[in-house]
């Protein structure tokens, strides 16, 4: 867990505010890593959902850690009054196309220092024990395009709950306090990345491997093929280009895997 104050999460004056275009993102050498809603049946964050992955899976106290996140939150806004807190939310893959949350703004918006990449495995949501599935992570280095989103000030308690019971279940994420750089200004956001050193870190997958994952891989919010191509259908809509999830659908398509 990384929490950063305002002026250590990068926020920079008025001519760093401005997004870059949109170019296809690629995989650069690695930075230093202390740098309308849809439905879905998604867990509440309780004994008995937690109970309800294996315990082999889980690499770190998902409530505790919460917990902690929550702290960092009410010290980084603890400038604001406490019923207009502010809470940032930075979606790069399912969270653009599933947030599963109303959100009070949205916005384009770019991080620097990290990019989205298809290694993380994934053992419960798009894959399981016998056959692992991919789901993406941010990672160090590079730029990542996506959309940040800010709650409702009333709900954001209750919303971060049900982002936490989806997004770290296994507790496997970093989630960090990234700065947000968006036409409106610098914002810092909630953002979930791991580590290279994770063993949920896949590394390098070649084409074999991956074409095997698209395959078989399903978990309980179903198949990793699904989930790339709906991260891959949500980044055209939102005009956002990604050279290496477009060579995955080719590669996909190549295959007869998609239409």
């Amino acid at each position: 867990m990384v929490f950063s104050s305002n002026s250590a999460l990068g926020l920079r004056p008025a001519e760093h505010q401005r997004l870059t275009p949109a170019r296809c993102a690629r995989d650069e050498p690695a930075a230093t890593e202390n740098a309308q809603p849809l439905s879905c049946d998604a867990m509440s964050l309780t004994p008995a959902a937690i109970n309800a992955i294996d315990p082999s899976l889980i690499v770190r106290d998902p409530a505790a850690m919460l917990v902690r996140l929550r702290a960092q939150w009410h010290q980084l806004t603890r400038d604001q009054p406490a019923a207009r807190r502010e809470l940032w939310v930075f979606g790069y893959a399912s969270l653009i196309w599933r947030p599963e949350f109303k959100a009070a703004e949205r916005r384009a918006a770019q991080v620097h220092g990290w990019h989205r990449s298809f290694r993380m495995r994934s053992r419960v949501n798009r894959g399981n024990a016998e056959v692992p599935g991919l789901v993406f992570a941010l990672m160090p280095g590079g730029s990542c395009h996506g959309v940040v989103y800010r709650l409702h000030s009333a709900r954001a308690d209750d919303e971060l709950e049900r982002l936490w019971a989806r997004e770290m279940p296994t507790g496997v994420y970093d989630p960090r306090w990234l700065a947000c750089r968006t036409t409106q200004g610098t914002v810092p956001a909630l953002a979930f990345t791991l580590s290279r050193r994770s063993e949920s870190f896949m590394g390098p997958i070649d084409d074999t491997k991956m074409l095997h994952i698209l395959r078989h891989a399903s978990g309980r919010y179903g198949r990793t093929l699904d989930y790339l191509a709906d991260t891959a259908r949500s980044l055209r809509e939102h005009g956002l280009r990604d050279c290496e999830i477009e060579r995955l659908m080719r590669l996909a398509q190549a295959h007869e895997l998609l239409p």
